[in-house]
């Protein structure tokens, strides 16, 4: 028991400090817009956060955690070595993204850098990778963009009452829309936990089981859970050390936020998440998703180029492609190196 203990911290530890690190990167598409229209204290997001984040992990998150923990890496190869690269490789990719300012996903940097720890030894599943999940990375943001753009040219200007302006003075005369903000950013939180959780638990979920050994293991899910319950709580202590400014930078300097936009842009973003999630468990970048829209939503307002011109959208865009590649190539070259 010793023995297994020992073996385990390492990991476990690195798992609970790159669920710090998602926390702080999570908090913006979550209440980034809320954040932004004033509805909701700064000192308050942590704790609910972390509530809806465990909420989504253990009632929504199982097909996430099967496929990190063995759809593009078989299990047998998360030893504590390969396991500890990963998470590390993930740490500090998005501890980066956060020291900037950007949320950046971790999904694509966990995905990345299981790929690396399996072109390093020869067991990745390019089938799931390349015809499964990449195309998905794909697809979701542009379907948020395409219908967040839609809904602001076309339906939204429609829509002449006051509630719906850019005015927030207004927002106090509507106690109910204020109430649909809150709740749709306590949606998004559920809809990471049942997506991104996984980034950390499904690793070390498999490193146990296989440290246990298959022949005294009856079965895999208590395991993901115990990992879950482990690593969960640890997105509140992120949203609280680090979430400010990439939730700042997303709530209120790509564009200014009306309540109504922001709820809209909240509910796509993660309903799409969640599809992905119980549907084919697919890791994806609710990030990219929320930024997709807050980009559709600042490009009917001020157009193309003004919109691209944003030294933020230039920051996010340059950060989004980097560290998801510097997990692959950090997990590949230390694995290749540690062999």
């Amino acid at each position: 028991m010793s023995d297994l203990f020992s073996t385990l911290t390492v990991p476990f530890l690195l798992a609970m400090f790159l669920a710090v690190n998602m926390g702080g990167s999570g908090t913006a598409p979550s209440f980034s817009a809320a954040y932004g229209a004033n509805i909701i204290r700064r000192n308050a997001i942590p704790g609910l956060f972390g509530v809806m984040v465990l909420a989504g992990a253990l009632i929504a998150g199982k097909e996430v955690s099967l496929t990190l923990g063995n759809g593009l890496l078989e299990q047998h190869y998360f030893t504590p070595l390969n396991t500890s690269v990963i998470l590390l490789s993930i740490s500090l990719s998005i501890l980066v993204a956060n020291l900037i300012g950007v949320p950046q996903s971790t999904s694509q940097s966990t995905v990345l850098a299981i790929a690396g720890a399996a072109t390093a030894t020869d067991g990745l599943n390019t089938h799931k990778l390349f015809y499964e999940i990449i195309p998905t990375w794909i697809i979701l943001p542009l379907i948020a963009f395409f219908i967040m753009l839609g809904l602001s040219k076309w339906l939204l200007p429609t829509l002449k009452d006051k509630v719906f302006t850019d005015d927030y003075r207004h927002l106090n005369q509507h106690k109910g829309l204020k109430a649909v903000l809150i709740l749709s950013s306590l949606y998004v939180a559920f809809s990471i936990g049942a997506n991104n959780v996984a980034n950390a638990a499904a690793p070390i979920a498999s490193l146990t089981a296989n440290e246990i050994g298959q022949e005294n293991l009856g079965s895999f899910l208590p395991i993901i859970i115990l990992s879950v319950l482990i690593v969960a709580p640890c997105f509140a202590i992120g949203s609280s050390l680090l979430g400010y400014k990439a939730t700042k930078n997303t709530g209120k300097e790509i564009v200014k936020v009306s309540p109504f936009n922001g709820t809209i842009i909240a509910v796509i973003t993660a309903s799409l998440l969640l599809i992905a999630s119980v549907t084919k468990g697919i890791p994806t970048s609710l990030v990219q998703l929320n930024g997709a829209g807050f980009i559709a939503l600042s490009i009917s307002k001020h157009g193309v180029k003004k919109t691209f011109s944003n030294k933020t959208v230039k920051r996010f865009f340059t950060v989004w492609g980097v560290a998801p590649l510097f997990a692959y190539i950090l997990t590949y070259a230390l694995i290749k190196l540690l062999q």
